[in-house]
Parts: structure tokens; C-alpha cells; sequence
């Protein structure tokens, strides 16, 4: 079967390609189980789509997403206001919570830095960063980034930004292989390597 450009079936396979994980292929077959399974699959999608698309907010202190701002993370007076995990996505935040180790909250990043990508600090969320540091009783910031290059050159420009801050900069303990993203590890792994976490030089 043929699509034109306008076609409704083929823009949604197109759309359903563009996820992470799915391409021409895998979104042709993701789309064809959506559209055979109207009651179960797609009404439902459509109704979360219109939902979420109405109602997700950025949390002003932490960046993640929620349907509340503060997020419910931040908003979580059990936590020890000590401490703030800095993570580069949402993603991260989350499989480090699926992990269960940290009892702090959290500062999403929304990237590292690349000067070939013209990433800089003023395209990161720093300046928010170094504002939670200064406004509350920070004791421990823990540098959870991913083991690429851009992630340690991003982890290293931090740690010299923290130095004068007396604080303890912390960074996740080998274990994370090199290369290796956050969301990607199993949550052994990923608990290890929070547990034994090490100052960041």
C-alpha cells in the first residue's frame, strides 16, 4: 500500500518512527497494533495525549515534569534538604528513583555540555543550580552524570563552579561503564554505584 504526504495512517506511522527506540519499520508495526486495537490502544492514547498535553508543567525548582509545580518530588518534606543529586535529563531522575537510593532531592541539568552541539552553561540549567545551593542549607550536591564525555566534562565544570561553596561534590562510583547512560543501567548497578559514591576532583 502507497501513502501520499497528506495521508493520516502514514503521518502517524511517521510520528511513531520518531521515538526513541522505533524507526520506519518498528512505527509501522506499532501503529498498525494501535489502529487494530481502537478500544483497548488508541481511544484510550488519544484521551492521555489531550490530558497530558493539558496539564504537564516543568517544576520551577527541579525542572522535571508533573502535573503539579513544585513536583511532587520537591513537595516531598521527607526528604533531606541537604542534598541535591544533579542529574542531565528527567529520564535519569527517574531511574534513579526507580532505584530507591537517594533520600535528597533532585536539579535535571536538560543536557551536558557540547561545544560542537553549542551546548554552554548558559544552555543548562546552572545559574538555577548554584541559586538552591545559595538559598538553602545544601550540604552534599551529587554530580549523577553519565559516563560519556560530555557528561565528565560537564561533572568537571561543576566541581571547579562548587568548589568555594563548602560543600562536599560527590560523583557516582565506578560501576557505570564507560559510555553508559543512566536510563540504560539496572537498578543493582545503579544503587551500587549512588552507595558508593566518591568525591569529584
Amino acid at each position: 500500500m502507497s501513502f501520499d504526504e497528506k495521508n493520516e495512517i502514514e503521518n502517524f506511522i511517521r510520528l511513531l518512527s520518531k521515538l526513541p527506540g522505533l524507526g520506519p519499520r518498528s512505527g509501522r508495526r506499532a501503529a498498525l497494533e494501535i489502529i487494530k486495537k481502537q478500544d483497548q490502544l488508541l481511544n484510550p492514547l488519544k484521551e492521555s495525549f489531550v490530558e497530558i498535553s493539558e496539564k504537564i508543567v516543568f517544576c520551577d525548582n527541579c525542572n522535571n515534569i508533573d502535573v503539579i509545580s513544585p513536583c511532587s518530588i520537591c513537595s516531598d518534606n521527607r526528604r533531606d534538604p541537604s542534598i541535591i543529586c544533579v542529574v542531565e535529563e528527567i529520564s535519569d531522575l527517574w531511574a534513579i528513583e526507580r532505584a530507591g537510593a537517594i533520600k535528597g532531592y533532585y536539579h535535571i541539568l536538560g543536557g551536558v555540555l557540547n561545544a560542537l552541539d553549542g551546548i554552554g552553561p548558559d544552555q543548562l540549567h546552572i545559574n538555577k543550580l548554584i541559586k538552591r545551593i545559595n538559598e538553602f542549607e545544601v550540604t552534599e550536591v551529587i554530580l549523577a552524570l553519565s559516563a560519556t564525555i560530555d557528561g565528565q566534562t560537564t561533572m568537571h565544570y561543576l566541581s571547579d563552579l562548587l568548589k568555594d561553596h563548602k560543600i562536599r561534590i560527590s560523583k557516582l562510583a565506578h560501576g557505570i561503564p564507560i559510555g553508559g547512560e543512566l536510563d540504560y543501567l539496572d537498578d543493582g548497578t545503579l544503587m551500587q554505584a549512588i552507595l558508593s559514591r566518591t568525591n569529584a576532583d
